[in-house]
């Protein structure tokens, strides 16, 4: 699954690389997931060049393209997804290690700062801001996580059953982290490659990373998010 705004680059890099015949000796039967959040460029006519099946998100941000993913993962069936950016900065080839773990594990994190890090792909800012953020996440909830901003996570189905998530944007990552902490879904780290960004980056460093810090706090006071409670659903958006 691969959350997708004006992406026309990242996909040309990445899905070719996407390993469906190493996959497929595994056992496993792959579907690829663009969700499109409203792209102006070439990213739908790539996907569909690539055999993906494009689905328009719900709402608007990387978060609601994510949890619009999940809806449609939990409606199939489908035993796991492998959810990673689509703007080149994560290696497709290494979704077999991914899926590998999941025998044993419900959740799969790609461990950014403990991995290989391209020179040049993450700035001394965001280098820190991982580092502080992913801290304080493990100091709030009590459990260890690497890597709090990873963009490249697999589940079980049963994993994305029990999420309970309301996050629009990029602070979708420390909100599943805090689900699963809530709802006690073992999460497992992986050392993963980090490179360079194709195309502009979307991520600011300080308002994103100041809204990061509030979806922790949040969520650390208010376990379930305030949709759940008045019958809206888990990660419905309607």
């Amino acid at each position: 699954m691969l959350p997708t705004l004006d992406e026309e680059y990242g996909l040309r890099e990445i899905l070719p690389l996407i390993p469906r015949q190493e996959l497929a000796k595994l056992g496993w039967q792959t579907d690829v997931w663009v969700i499109d959040g409203g792209s102006k460029d070439l990213s739908i006519e790539i996907a569909k060049k690539f055999d993906c099946k494009v689905i328009k998100q719900a709402g608007y941000g990387k978060g609601a393209a994510m949890r619009t993913g999940f809806n449609k993962f939990l409606s199939l069936n489908k035993d796991a997804l492998v959810m990673l950016d689509a703007d080149g900065t994560y290696d497709p080839t290494e979704i077999p290690k991914f899926v590998a773990k999941l025998k044993s594990n419900e959740v799969i994190i790609g461990d950014r700062l403990r991995g290989n890090i391209e020179p040049g792909a993450m700035t001394r800012m965001n280098y820190f801001g991982n580092h502080m953020l992913t801290w304080i996440a493990s100091a709030l909830y009590g459990v260890t996580t690497n890597d709090l901003c990873t963009g490249y996570w697999a589940f079980t189905k049963s994993a994305i059953a029990k999420l309970k998530l309301n996050s629009m944007r990029f602070e979708i990552e420390a909100e599943m982290y805090a689900s699963c902490v809530k709802e006690k879904i073992m999460i497992k780290s992986i050392p993963i490659n980090y490179r360079s960004r194709i195309g502009e980056a979307k991520l600011g460093s300080v308002v994103d990373g100041w809204i990061i810090f509030k979806k922790l706090l949040v969520r650390r006071i208010f376990s379930t998010p305030v949709e759940v409670i008045t019958g809206k659903g888990n990660l419905d958006m309607d």
